[in-house]
Order: structure tokens, then C-alpha cells, then sequence
């Protein structure tokens, strides 16, 4: 049996220790290393972890945070027969319908 992993992304935290507050602080550096990404994508980029990534922006992103690619992402077992919903988060628990009982009139 195959044993499953998953990853941690870290990249708002490294952001924060260089004192960058705000996704769109990566556009320039990003520019400027020659990888063209809209607001949109870096703020998708920081904010989620990203199930595909090229290596010209996982080294620029080393490069600008000044940091090694395994300060960005932290392997990990998953726990258990732990299933991943699409999307890359554990799947929750089916939701039930609720029924409201009001108190009847005296």
C-alpha cells in the first residue's frame, strides 16, 4: 500500500517575517525576475496552496523571500484513511437538512 502525503505551504509566512502584508508585494520582485503574474495569481498564489507550480516562479519566490525551497513547503503524512475532496481539502461530513419546530399556539 502507497503511503500518502501531503503538503503545507508557507509563503504567507514567509512573507510576513520580511514584512510583506500584502500579495500584491510580490508582483514587482516577480516582474522583475521575468514571471509575469496578475494580482489575482500571486493573491491565489499566497493565500492557497497551489497544486501545480512551475520552478521558474517556486525559484523566484526562493529568491525574493530569500529562503530554500523547504522553507516554502512542509511534507507531510496524511492522517489516516483521511480522503482529499477535489480541491485539495479533507472532505467534510455530509450536511443533514435541519427542521425548525416552532412552540405550538395556546
Amino acid at each position: 500500500m502507497a503511503k500518502a502525503m501531503t503538503f503545507e505551504w508557507h509563503l504567507r509566512l514567509r512573507m510576513a517575517e520580511r514584512g510583506m502584508f500584502q500579495t500584491s508585494y510580490l508582483v514587482k520582485p516577480l516582474h522583475e525576475r521575468g514571471i509575469s503574474l496578475s494580482r489575482e495569481q500571486v493573491y491565489r498564489l499566497v493565500t492557497s496552496p497551489p497544486q501545480r507550480l512551475s520552478m521558474d516562479v517556486f525559484a523566484a519566490l526562493c529568491d525574493i523571500l530569500e529562503c530554500q525551497p523547504n522553507d516554502l513547503i512542509e511534507i507531510k503524512p496524511t492522517a489516516g484513511d483521511q480522503r482529499k475532496a477535489v480541491g485539495g481539502s479533507s472532505a467534510a461530513p455530509t450536511a443533514r437538512r435541519s427542521t425548525i419546530r416552532r412552540p405550538e399556539p395556546s
